[in-house]
């Protein structure tokens, strides 16, 4: 347990005012368009000089029915003396924190805080106080956490911050990659159970653990909450990015089957392995029903979003429908969640490995962490051949056409691998597994128009076009 640090309600109010500044600007920040009020901070060091300290901020968006809460995790370092080493990180500077004059730094960004949160895992210990405190547990049988470890934060995340923790030179320490969870919920993350779970269960398909961070905070009722704050796992070096794998394939010119076939084979896989690991349901009448509810709830909430769908709005209607009278449906069991190129690595010695099985982050964690449709993965991967051949395409000039039949190979080669590693094959006409794929396909469109009406117009003919082909009759 670290050693107590001097605070203060004059220091906490200091640094929620600068914290208030400037979170709202960071990617990771949830509710960028709405107008931000501070509702609690809390703080504790990491550390025995409190150099490293973990705020949980929360912050309040939105106005009268539609305000919501969310608790922040805010990683600092508390210097009282500049380091011109760390000024691309600094957040602030504050005339007195704790008693003295203090430079402000994202602490992620600062290799003492990330060794601070390495220390806790290896240590297995905790820091800060039962109200608001953090504790580190290694993994059984997972890798060692190195010591003297140098850190790099990885760029383009959106929702929370990886950092790269490399063993000394000479050392024999694999690479770890920390992940610390920005938005802080009660309960258990899915990203550190489903893959400690097919750790466990000799699948080499995910990175393997090394530990992971867990803590206590106050949730926006008031109320003590407890859940992940960080999870630390391999960091596979050299892999490469399936979506830029695939997207480079289109603009090359070159097929990409080979490699969808071996993907679908990776996701059959680590689908068999999960249902034998952890806990499945049977796809009731009820639960169906309950699913068919939300996909017409998406299709009305997509077509008030954006007027040009409502063309389309009778079919689709029809289509996500016909969930609800689907019979011989697969068990809901645990699943990716948020399944996409962009989720999966390429390595030479592994070949496909998935990453963050954290689910879709918008979602509430606890709908993240209940049985679902494997075929929800299925559909986000199919998805995603079509946005990475329209992407690869665009950026090299080529057809609409090829584009389109490159998206089709890959297609069908990811779906028939699929079927052979778990007997269910959605290519089957009148199958449930057809009728269920080709709901959560459509839904998944859907909701890609929206966003991408609203983010990047330039992109939104590819789900429109989706989203016609999924809505037009057979054949």
């Amino acid at each position: 347990m670290t050693g107590p640090v001097s605070t203060d309600r004059a220091s906490d109010e200091a640094l929620a005012e600068l914290l208030m500044r400037w979170v709202p600007q960071q990617r990771w920040f949830a509710h960028k368009s709405s107008s931000a009020h501070l509702q609690r901070l809390e703080r504790t060091p990491l550390d025995e000089g409190g150099v490293a300290q973990l705020v949980a901020l929360t912050v309040r968006t939105g106005l009268g029915d539609e305000a919501t809460s969310t608790v922040y995790a805010v990683p600092l370092t508390v210097r009282h003396a500049p380091d011109e080493a760390l000024a691309g990180a600094l957040v602030g500077h504050l005339p007195d924190v704790d008693g003295a004059e203090a430079w402000v730094y994202d602490g992620p960004h600062d290799p003492t805080f990330t060794r601070a949160l390495l220390s806790l895992v290896a240590a297995e210990e905790g820091a800060g106080s039962p109200a608001f405190g953090v504790h580190g547990t290694s993994a059984d049988g997972g890798l060692p956490v190195p010591a003297g470890a140098s850190t790099k934060v990885l760029g383009g995340e959106q929702s929370n911050t990886s950092i790269v923790v490399s063993a000394p030179q000479g050392s024999a320490e694999a690479p770890l990659i920390a992940k610390v969870f920005r938005v802080l919920s009660a309960g258990d993350n899915p990203d550190v159970v489903v893959q400690t779970a097919l750790a466990a269960a000799g699948c080499e398909r995910v990175p393997r653990p090394a530990g992971w961070v867990d803590g206590t905070w106050t949730d926006p009722s008031g109320a003590t909450a407890h859940g992940h704050v960080a999870h630390l796992t391999e960091f596979l070096a050299g892999s490469q990015d399936a979506w830029r794998v695939a997207t480079a394939a289109v603009a090359a010119g070159r097929p990409f089957s080979e490699e969808a076939g071996e993907l679908g084979a990776a996701t059959a896989e680590v689908h068999a392995v999960l249902a034998r690991a952890l806990p499945t349901e049977p796809a009731t009448p009820e639960r169906l029903a309950a699913l068919a509810d939300g996909l017409r709830a998406r299709v009305a909430w997509a077509c008030t979003a954006v007027p040009q769908l409502h063309e389309v709005a009778e079919a689709a209607t029809a289509r996500v429908d016909a969930v609800r009278h689907v019979t011989g449906a697969p068990d809901l069991q645990r699943v990716h969640g948020d399944y996409h190129l962009g989720q999966v690595l390429r390595s030479a010695e592994r070949g496909w490995v998935l990453l963050d099985f954290e689910g879709e982050p918008l979602r509430p964690l606890a709908e993240r962490s209940v049985p679902d449709l494997a075929l929800r993965d299925v559909a986000g991967m199919l998805r995603s051949f079509d946005y990475a051949a329209s992407s690869g395409a665009a950026s090299s000039g080529a057809g609409g056409e090829g584009a389109g039949a490159w998206a089709a190979a890959c297609c069908e080669a990811f779906l028939a691998a699929y079927a052979a590693g778990t007997g269910v094959d959605p290519r089957e006409p009148g199958s449930a597994a057809a009728a269920l794929l080709a709901a959560l396909e459509l839904d998944k469109a859907l909701y890609e128009v929206v966003y991408e009406v609203r983010n990047r117009p330039d992109w939104a003919h590819i789900p429109l076009g989706a989203v016609r082909r999924l809505t037009s009759p057979p054949g």
